[in-house]
């Protein structure tokens, strides 16, 4: 993208300088006593002109409001493009990954990269290992029809975490408003894990056989509603379950009875040793029925299994 903007500038640097041997082009400003004469072009205008580490960065710098694409750079200086939430809860909120289940009746098949794309292999007891290394992949103004992460994943330094649960193949601009669900955590709980997810994982490895069912769960949060509440979420997982789990909570790191490990359990906190069907990613299942990135979710509602979950850091 910024090669691009470089080199159409290069361009446009050309243009003028050819046409200045014929005769003189003076360009019209777009900025007149510190306004924008044109709103719109403003608003592309200071988004080029922003590179900071994460959307919060951005917000509290210079100060952006909109919600939309900006462009972020990491530590290191990769650049990436990804969606910025300026608004919930006092905005600042950084896309850096998605969860879309392609095909639940597929167990661990190709499109499981938050599970396994080789399939439910004893041998690979921690899958594909994406919650717990560097590897990026997809777009995140498609990340609702396809798996996304980024490297803001590993590289932002964050307190909190959002979870958007949004309809497969939903449009970006109507993201917050179809959303089946959406919350954020306001504990700070990330600064006792290195900051985000990646380190997170790196501490609680999602691994078969790497722990038992309730004595070694992994770090949960009380969660803030910005779409639903504690009842929408459980009846989001049906009555067979709605015993198993206490609603209003994120939890990170889970085993079932078998020691099969599940990453992350959106919106609730497990009671009992069956996380499977309410708690997504993982590694290798002794069951194959329970392997995938949406694992046993099939008794779930559709408008939960049907959306993509999608992740954000600030």
């Amino acid at each position: 993208m910024l090669r691009f903007i470089f080199l159409l500038m290069c361009l446009l640097h050309l243009r003028h300088t050819t046409l200045g041997v014929v005769g003189a082009v003076t360009p019209k400003p777009i900025i007149i006593n510190g306004t924008y004469i044109n709103p719109e072009l403003g608003k592309y205008h200071a988004r080029l002109r922003v590179l900071a580490r994460s959307c919060g960065d951005i917000k509290e710098i210079h100060g952006a409001s909109q919600d939309g694409m900006y462009i972020l750079t990491t530590e290191s200086g990769t650049y990436y493009q990804t969606f910025c939430d300026m608004t919930t809860a006092g905005g600042g909120w950084t896309l850096v990954a998605s969860v879309h289940e392609n095909n639940i009746k597929g167990k661990c098949s190709l499109g499981d990269r938050w599970s396994s794309q080789q399939g439910n292999d004893p041998d690979l007891p921690e899958g594909d290992g994406t919650w717990a290394n560097t590897v990026t992949f997809g777009s995140a103004e498609v990340s609702t029809s396809d798996d996304y992460k980024n490297p803001g994943y590993y590289d932002i330094s964050a307190q909190d975490v959002s979870v958007w649960h949004v309809p497969n193949n939903e449009q970006l601009t109507s993201w917050t408003s179809s959303a089946v669900l959406r919350y954020h955590t306001d504990s700070q709980f990330l600064t006792e894990h290195g900051g985000n997810l990646y380190h997170l994982f790196k501490k609680y490895p999602v691994k078969f056989g790497a722990g038992q069912c309730k004595s070694d769960m992994g770090p949960s949060s009380p969660v803030v509603y910005d779409t639903g509440d504690k009842d929408l979420t459980a009846s989001l997982y049906g009555p067979p379950v709605g015993k198993e789990f206490e609603s209003g909570f994120i939890t990170f790191r889970v085993f079932n009875a078998d020691q099969a490990a599940m990453a992350m359990c959106s919106g609730v906190k497990p009671t009992e040793c069956n996380p499977q069907h309410y708690c997504i990613g993982g590694g290798y299942f002794s069951g194959r029925q329970q392997c995938g990135d949406f694992t046993a979710l099939e008794q779930a509602s559709k408008n939960l299994t049907q959306s993509a979950v999608l992740l954000f850091y600030r």
